[in-house]
């Protein structure tokens, strides 16, 4: 069962005229989006961020990372990250920035379900078989990570508003 947040409208930042984003219309951009930004914390507290493919499903972001990647071992020490997407336009579009924990996916079932996500959005140039404790095997393999959204932050353009929605994770 999908998390409904709380939504707030700030309108510090927000221009008159402007109104709150609803959650649905927030929820269905994260789906669309082709490509996101991932920003993790490196052990010395220096952040990290690499553009990468993703899957939002069931208010959840999910993305692969090779274990020698940078972003993995700065998951191993600290699992706050953010994730953003959106448009470099200043007028028009939307961006959205997800703030949460993120977590290794190991149970077969989800990897399959997250696997077939992959596909349905990316098609053959992203698929992915499940194996033991990620996708692939050898060199080919990647990890699994799940990010759970504490808040999203949705930034809309035209009149230009921005719109907080919190999740209880607790």
């Amino acid at each position: 069962m999908a998390i409904r947040p709380t939504t707030r409208f700030d309108e510090r930042f927000s221009r008159p005229g402007a109104s709150p984003a609803d959650w649905e219309s927030t929820s269905h951009f994260l789906q669309r989006a082709e490509l996101y930004w991932v920003t993790t914390v490196r052990r010395d507290g220096r952040p990290h961020g690499t553009p990468l493919v993703g899957v939002w499903a069931g208010e959840l972001f999910y993305f692969c990372s090779g274990p020698d990647e940078q972003k993995s071992h700065n998951l191993a020490v600290n699992d706050q990250v953010t994730v953003t997407t959106g448009v470099n336009t200043w007028q028009r579009g939307c961006d959205v920035v997800i703030e949460g924990r993120c977590v290794q996916v190991t149970d077969a079932s989800e990897l399959v379900a997250i696997a077939a996500a992959f596909f349905d959005k990316y098609g053959e140039a992203w698929a992915f078989e499940p194996s033991a404790g990620g996708f692939g095997t050898g060199d080919d393999f990647a990890l699994v990570f799940r990010v759970e959204p504490r808040k999203v932050l949705a930034f809309e353009k035209n009149p230009h508003g921005q719109t907080r929605f919190d999740f209880d994770r607790d």
